[in-house]
């Protein structure tokens, strides 16, 4: 019988799950990849982890490297060595820099292996193009540029986020627009909110749609219109005052500001009390299931409100993410065992200590917020913009998939004078680009990997790279040889060196058991974002101005919009009456495995449609509709579900776009439906606010 070899592995997606998984190797070849058995009973992986062998044996995995003979969008290629690829690569990156100087090079991608310590498409290129004499570099993400604007004016840090193991002491768990069992955030979280649950929890998930997290055997849906997740946080909080569920000797204590906040839900200034009545009328919500949810969460501690990613990718969403960390403190719940800040969890605590690439940063490169990336480019200087964008580098990034409003991002592209990607798949930007350069996947490659818990990760090569295909990390070392800085770049370490170094730089304390069993787990799996300041305010102040939290931000004010958080969304339209919501597919990683059959057909893209909406425009389950917006339209497969509340349409994002002659998407691309107008002032993603039309084909 052949021999098996067990390899700990570990996906560097951009999925914050960080789960601890082997490859069982047979013959050279992955035969299936499993949970680790020394993760802890918790740690479970998914079926992306399990079947992502299927990507890496894909038939359209790239092999050799390719530059462009058609036009920008034809698919035309030709292969050609590994010498001629990084030969025109590094002429045109250098005619380029040149010619209008380095700033005019864009970075655009990171997030395709963003936990790497070393492999890490972000880092990676941030560093080369840094040591090139610098670009122009975007700040911001589009996942959650509102979150992580907001909460530093209310807490001073970042790290305000929940070890999963302390939900155990959680009596009420209250998932915001967070849908768990699909998104994660960590690889605990579902199996800890699953028993939570089992043990007599309430879990109450408040989302326009009934997710597979609602759809729990003890959770309980709330439906709730995109985009209104601060109005009916605020009649929440109306329900406490009325109550007298609010927590005063905590506010004294710890905060500052909620006495304005109180006045704005009382509608002291404006006569407008922030009733529930007054919330069902923006939120769809009746007002009965907000007074029952205030009297549960009034009453129920401690409570964890963990609100996902989804509130903050709206037109105001940095007031759901404030409201949400006012009431959590309105109640005494945050820093404290099973309770939560009401900040993201996402990334929301320290990681342990550990080596990685260094970007070698220049404070001086100009700044672009990442969501208005095309208006940059197409705009330029005259458009307010600090520089004339004339090439793209992109490496780990499918942004004329991933991009708000797709045809602007083609329309960008082919604006450009250059354009080089690291890809493994000819996907929709690598079809823009003019030379692509076939890059390995994370079971072909060694790495120390970041989980965003306490925890760090041993991926280990289980599988050779397949054709001609390189790691990122030695094509950057080949390009920056081209152009004269490969010594600064390597530093003279080739890739098992780095990451023997970051290990040494680590707490890792044996590396070579560390390698075996894949897991390094920090001694405390019980922490608490804030729970020092909450035990001694006095010695441990926070790093805002009055070193308490600030419900109300004068600092926040200079922005030009309140220091109250207030209810701002998006206003209705009379030719787009629906509200369209993009939440995460279940078998993709943003776009990830959307051209892998096995994926795709676990998850057909259907845009979900409630019967109501549907009985209104003559339209029946399975039909195909034409779905608008001001940016663009497509045709795609209807499926009626009371899953999707009234008033709402859901389509999963990430697919690839395919579109006809006439510029109509026929896959399903989200963002062909969104908008590069941001949400301010983060500058960040609303694309949980899209206005649109459904009609029969």
């Amino acid at each position: 019988m052949p021999e098996i070899k067990t390899i700990p592995v570990s996906c560097n997606k951009d999925c914050a799950a960080g789960c601890p998984l082997i490859a069982h190797v047979e013959d050279g070849k992955i035969v299936k990849i499993t949970n680790s058995p020394n993760g802890t009973p918790y740690m479970q992986g998914c079926a992306k982890g399990f079947q992502a062998m299927r990507a890496a044996y894909a038939p359209d995995r790239l092999l050799k490297p390719l530059i462009r003979t058609g036009a920008r969008g034809s698919g035309d290629f030709k292969e050609v060595s590994w010498d001629e690829a990084l030969d025109y690569a590094a002429a045109g990156l250098r005619k380029i820099k040149e010619k209008f100087g380095s700033e005019s090079i864009i970075f655009l991608g990171g997030s395709g292996c963003c936990r790497g310590a070393l492999h890490n498409t972000g880092s990676l290129t941030q560093r080369f193009l840094n040591m090139y004499g610098g670009y122009t570099q975007t700040y911001s993400n589009y996942s959650s540029a509102a979150s992580d604007f907001v909460t530093p004016f209310v807490f001073g840090t970042l790290e305000v986020g929940i070890d999963a193991a302390t939900l155990q002491h959680s009596k009420l768990i209250i998932l915001w627009g967070a849908n768990i069992m699909d998104t994660r955030f960590g690889c605990e979280y579902p199996a800890r909110i699953r028993e939570a649950g089992k043990n007599g929890v309430p879990i109450i998930v408040i989302d326009p749609r009934k997710s597979r997290t609602a759809k729990l055997p003890d959770a309980e849906w709330l439906p709730i219109r995109p985009g209104t997740d601060t109005a009916m946080m605020a009649s929440v909080l109306y329900e406490l005052l009325k109550n007298n569920q609010v927590d005063y000797p905590y506010l004294e204590k710890y905060c500052t500001g909620f006495d304005q906040v109180e006045k704005y839900i009382l509608g002291t200034d404006d006569n407008q009390p922030k009733t529930p009545e007054w919330a069902e009328q923006i939120c769809g919500t009746p007002a009965a299931s907000i007074k029952k949810l205030a009297d549960l969460y009034g009453r129920t501690k401690p409570a964890a409100l963990i609100p996902g990613l989804s509130v903050q990718r709206n037109i105001g969403g940095e007031e759901a993410m404030r409201m949400a960390m006012v009431l959590q403190a309105a109640t005494g719940n945050i820093g404290k065992s099973g309770g939560a800040s009401g900040g993201c969890i996402w990334d929301g605590l320290p990681v342990p200590e550990c080596g990685c690439m260094d970007t070698a940063n220049r404070p001086e490169n100009p700044l672009i917020p990442e969501y208005r990336w095309p208006d940059a480019i197409l705009e330029g200087k005259n458009g307010g913009y600090p520089t004339d964008i004339k090439a793209v580098y992109n490496a780990g990034g499918n942004y004329l998939s991933q991009g708000s409003d797709i045809k602007k991002n083609m329309r960008a592209f082919n604006k450009v004078e250059f354009s080089v990607c690291h890809e493994h798949f000819m996907t929709p930007t690598a079809r823009y680009c003019d030379v692509i350069l076939p890059a390995t996947a994370f079971m072909e490659r060694e790495d120390i990997l970041f989980t965003g818990m306490n925890y760090l990760l041993y991926s280990g090569k289980a599988i050779d790279p397949p054709g001609d295909v390189k790691n990122d990390y030695d094509i950057f070392c080949e390009l920056a040889d081209r152009l004269g800085f490969l010594d600064v770049f390597s530093e003279g370490k080739t890739a098992a060196q780095w990451i023997e170094q970051f290990a040494a730089e680590s707490a890792i304390t044996d590396f070579e058991h560390f390698k075996q069993t894949g897991i390094y787990t920090g001694k405390d799996q019980m922490r608490i974002g804030l729970s020092d300041f909450i035990a001694d305010p006095k010695k441990n102040p926070l790093e805002t101005p009055s070193g308490k939290i600030e419900l109300a931000s004068e600092k926040y004010a200079e922005t030009g919009f309140p220091a109250v958080p207030a209810y701002r969304g998006m206003a209705d339209q009379k030719e787009y009456p629906l509200r369209l919501i993009t939440p995460h597919a279940l078998y993709r990683i943003n776009s990830s495995y959307s051209n892998i059959q096995w994926f795709r057909e676990r998850e057909p893209q259907a845009l979900w449609m409630n019967p109501a909406d549907a009985e209104k425009r003559g339209i029946q389950d399975a039909d195909k509709v034409i779905v608008r917006s001001p940016r663009g339209k497509m045709r795609i497969s209807v499926t009626l579900k009371e899953k999707i509340m009234p008033g709402a349409v859901c389509l999963l994002q990430g697919i690839w776009p395919n579109l006809d002659e006439l510029g109509t998407d026929l896959a399903g691309a989200a963002n062909m439906l969104t908008s590069t107008t941001p949400t301010e002032p983060c500058m960040g993603s609303r694309t949980h606010s899209v206005l649109v039309e459904v009609e029969r084909n």
